[in-house]
């Protein structure tokens, strides 16, 4: 590790950190290079324009060389298996930068070539963020993105949650078939670039998340299991084939290393880990947050954020992960008001209301009992703070993971989105937009890769086997209307316009988010640390009253009501807010409307005794 210590180190001048693996530059033109090869008898460095040098082998299969190698220049490595006297030509699997591609040369890149403008920057407190969640191809790339920052600033956007960048196969991809994670995907830009994105969001105020992915690698252009047969576990299988084996050093010290060169070197605010139930070593959650928390500036604001299947409560609150996607709450709210009961939605069918408040309160509606697929799912969760949730109505896996790709303002009516949404943003748990939502885009989103050949054919019919038991995609000529991932028009059909925005008839939709985002920083930010979870109940069928006490002692009441018809309220009060101003009266007269929601703020008592007052 070469972090420097919180104690004695500026933050806005912190030292590179250098990654055990991959090419260190050093002094005097000299560069490190070291990779992890246990399956190979030997390695030679190859750099462009120069002879190829033997590499040293270590007791515990690493190889490492020392050469006359400038920022720039081009390498790779020839690694030899027992009985192959070719060799194969790879690239560093911890290239910070590669040159034609998955297969071609790496590239020495110097992480202090960016001059930082806002090195002062220290992230903002958890409490305060809302997620604006983008791909940065399908909304301009980094240019496009930066064009939008004081447009998302108005709004009240506080974090941006990239999707992952690492290089793929191709020249556009969803990120998640990433096979170098330590290099930006050279069709975004080059490690400056994005560190100059960053640097313009911390310049407007924002924060900024990365998605990363250290459940499996994708499946064109990784090279590991012909020279490192070990990163791999032969008896443990994942949707993505061969689970990765964290039980060796030398496998966790890489994914480790990986996140604190994003934090450090590119110093992103914090990062997103992508479906870490599909590690099956769950201590290495435990050594990648703590070690984190120990390296990184303990004075910067970082945040770490879990997606888990499993809904391990253990790893949130106390020092640990910040939050966890709450897919039970999208899940739930995503039944009610669609009425859609395939796939994964089948879970949440059942006493859909009762789940619904389940979830309001303890943030999981699976906390130990079986899931449709058997097995017990979950831990309790009712003891964590509300802002240990991240809620959300559309990410990209729940728009993009529908075959057609469609958004919820094209399945459920705009008084009912409008409730739900209030719900969202609202309440003491993190908010979630994906990019488009907050004006209503009716724009898909639509899953898109960039393969080749056979493999182009196989994710396009693997694809649209994916879907053949659900009702509407039954029979073949059904399915052929699913997109073909690898189509640029795919592409081109998921990427938002900036003129969407502007259009009059999304106007009201986007200052309706705009002033929502401004009460909940204005009133509700001020009250969450030290809020505890919420008392919920069932008012009617669809419908769920919700409880929180803030920090400073007030409560806040969420009454919600997806059903069709209005809901009896037995002590009515005027609202706070409503989902819709038509809605006021029906509340002065005891009654919820149906698709509407409403929010109380009560004073109460703070913890040191002294009455509060709703400002």
């Amino acid at each position: 590790m070469s972090l420097p210590s919180a104690a004695s180190a500026d933050p806005g001048v912190e030292a590179p950190f250098v990654p055990t693996y991959g090419a260190a530059l050093g002094r005097e033109g000299m560069t490190r290079f070291r990779v992890w090869a246990p399956s190979a008898a030997r390695v030679e460095l190859e750099r462009e324009g120069a002879p190829a040098m033997a590499m040293t082998p270590t007791a515990d299969g690493d190889f490492v060389a020392e050469a006359a190698c400038a920022a720039g220049s081009a390498y790779r490595y020839r690694v030899f298996v027992e009985g192959d006297e070719t060799g194969l030509a790879v690239p560093d699997p911890a290239s910070k930068a590669l040159r034609d591609g998955v297969d071609g040369y790496s590239l020495v890149v110097d992480p202090m070539a960016y001059e930082w403008q806002h090195s002062q920057w220290r992230g903002r407190p958890w409490e305060e963020t809302v997620i604006y969640e983008v791909h940065l191809g399908a909304c301009g790339g980094i240019d496009g993105l930066k064009a939008r920052l004081p447009a998302l600033v108005e709004l009240g956007v506080t974090a941006i949650e990239l999707m992952p960048l690492a290089e793929c196969p191709g020249k556009r991809n969803w990120g998640y078939d990433g096979v170098q994670p330590y290099a930006v995907a050279a069709y975004y830009g080059t490690p400056e670039a994005l560190k100059a994105l960053v640097d313009a969001v911390h310049g407007h105020g924002l924060m900024i998340f990365l998605d990363v992915v250290y459940n499996h690698f994708g499946p064109d252009g990784n090279f590991l299991p012909h020279y490192a047969q070990r990163f791999f576990r032969e008896d443990l299988q994942t949707p993505w084939g061969a689970a990765i084996d964290f039980r060796e050093p030398q496998v966790r010290r890489f994914f480790i290393d990986n996140a604190l060169m994003w934090l450090a070197d590119y110093r992103f605010d914090g990062l997103r880990f992508d479906a870490v139930h599909a590690i099956g070593e769950r201590d290495f959650l435990v050594e990648l947050q703590q070690t984190i928390r120990r390296e990184i500036d303990a004075r910067r604001h970082c945040h770490l954020i879990l997606e888990n299947e499993h809904n391990e409560s253990s790893h949130l609150g106390d020092g640990g992960f910040d939050a966890q996607w709450a897919d039970d709450w999208h899940n739930v709210m995503h039944v009610l008001l669609t009425g859609e009961r395939e796939g994964y939605y089948a879970d949440f069918v059942d006493d859909a209301t009762e789940k619904l408040a389940t979830v309001m309160q303890d943030g999981f509606i699976y906390q130990g009992q079986p899931s449709r697929k058997g097995a017990p799912r979950g831990e309790p969760s009712g003891h964590l703070p509300a802002t240990a949730f991240v809620n959300f109505l559309q990410n990209h896996d729940q728009i993009g993971n529908r075959a057609l790709g469609d958004r919820l303002t094209t399945l459920v009516s705009p008084p009912a989105l409008e409730a739900a949404t209030l719900a969202l943003l609202l309440t003491p748990p993190i908010p979630l937009i994906f990019m488009g939502e907050e004006w209503g885009s009716e724009r898909p989103f639509l899953f898109f890769t960039d393969h080749r050949d056979a493999l182009a054919d196989a994710v396009r019919e693997g694809r649209r086997r994916e879907f053949a038991d659900f009702s509407a995609f039954e029979d073949a000529a059904q399915r052929e209307r699913i997109p073909d991932p690898n189509a640029v028009a795919t592409f081109e059909a998921s990427s938002l316009e900036a003129s969407e925005s502007d259009d009059p008839r999304h106007r009201a939709r986007r200052e309706q988010f705009t002033r929502w985002l401004g009460l909940r920083h204005r009133v509700l930010v001020p009250r969450l640390e030290g809020a505890s979870g919420a008392h919920a109940r069932v008012l009617s069928d669809r419908a769920v009253e919700a409880t929180w006490r803030l920090g400073d002692g007030c409560r806040l009441t969420l009454r919600l009501n997806l059903a069709d018809e209005a809901v009896e309220v037995s002590d009515p009060l005027m609202a706070w807010i409503a989902s819709r101003d038509d809605i006021r009266e029906s509340l002065a007269d005891g009654e919820l409307p149906p698709h509407s929601a409403a929010l109380w703020l009560e004073p109460g008592v703070d913890p040191s005794g002294k009455d509060a007052q709703p400002q």
